[in-house]
């Protein structure tokens, strides 16, 4: 902005300087007025990874900016590119090979290897997400440590076998992979659990294992196993509140199979659901209070999107 240079006169100029400081106060005025929404015009890129699947639980393809909606504590964000999630997943698979599960083992050993398999499959960066194995029998137990090595998982997933006159610890296992994740620096961890409704003997309550997921951008998926049971005890209904609210916080899912024969094809869905996932970027004003809330929506009927913010970024997870 050009100054304009009052030199002292001897002669009458009120009207002249009158007009030249009308003009400084305008041009200051406008100053004022323009900077702040500059200011909140300012947006931050953020991104969240969504899976979006079909009324059979198929993953939709080729979908782009136009069909989703991102909302901050119910204001509409504008969502700038769409893509592929490309960026490897590390998945601890949870497996009740408890007393409860003594019908359900040998259908979970059956159906390992496939998903195992599709999961290991190279995404569109040629790269493989790792994968660990964990028994939930007794005490958490860690069958195969994070590997992208097939015979190595697969030879866990035969050391899957009902442990006599055990427990499930599904809350203490979920809390150890949770700070397993952390430690590892995850990038984009991913829990699947296979489980019974039989005895939970976790010391973990559901307060402490929800407030852990909802701090750890894991995506949290429960496959429930047989026929649902009633909650008799604390530790029972601990497990059931983080069953029932586990997933809904990190874009996760819970799904039920009353016949663990249909395992099979039931984590075939789900490794082809999780490799197809979205990584959805959208515009986050730069402010100092972080979100409450981050959804994310489809625009078409019959879809259901389910998200979590990518790790690294300020607030909570992303919800369908």
């Amino acid at each position: 902005m050009q100054i304009i240079d009052f030199k002292p006169v001897s002669t009458y100029t009120g009207p002249v300087i009158y007009r030249r400081m009308l003009v400084v106060v305008s041009l200051l005025a406008a100053l004022v007025w323009t900077r702040p929404a500059v200011l909140v015009s300012q947006a931050l890129p953020r991104a969240l990874y969504v899976s979006v699947v079909d009324q059979s639980g198929m993953p939709v393809p080729d979908l782009g900016p136009a069909d989703f909606i991102v909302r901050e504590d119910n204001l509409s964000r504008e969502v700038i590119r769409v893509g592929p999630a490309d960026d490897p997943m590390q998945i601890a698979i949870l497996v009740d090979d408890s007393t409860a599960a003594r019908d359900q083992v040998i259908d979970i050993r059956r159906a390992l290897p496939g998903f195992i398999d599709a999961l290991l499959a190279p995404g569109e960066a040629g790269r493989k997400n790792q994968i660990s194995i964990i028994g939930l029998g007794n005490r958490p137990t860690v069958l195969s440590d994070y590997t992208t090595d097939r015979a190595q998982l697969v030879k866990a997933a035969d050391r899957v076998w009902q442990q006599v006159n055990a427990g499930n610890y599904l809350l203490d296992a979920t809390m150890e992979v949770i700070q397993g994740f952390k430690k590892r620096d995850a990038s984009r961890p991913v829990v699947v659990a296979l489980t019974t409704d039989g005895q939970e003997l976790s010391t973990a309550g559901y307060d402490r294992v929800l407030e852990a997921l909802g701090g750890s951008n894991a995506m949290f998926n429960v496959i429930s196993l047989g026929s649902p049971a009633p909650a008799t005890d604390d530790q029972a209904r601990s497990r059931d509140i983080v069953v029932s609210r586990g997933p809904d916080v990190t874009g996760g899912f819970h799904d039920r199979l009353l016949a663990s024969m249909a395992l099979t094809g039931k984590l075939q869905q789900v490794a082809n659901v999780l490799t197809h996932e979205y990584r959805v970027t959208y515009g986050h004003p730069d402010t100092l209070i972080p979100p409450e809330h981050v959804t994310v929506s489809v625009r078409r009927s019959g879809l259901t999107a389910r998200g979590r913010l990518v790790k690294n970024q300020q607030g909570p997870q992303g919800r369908p």
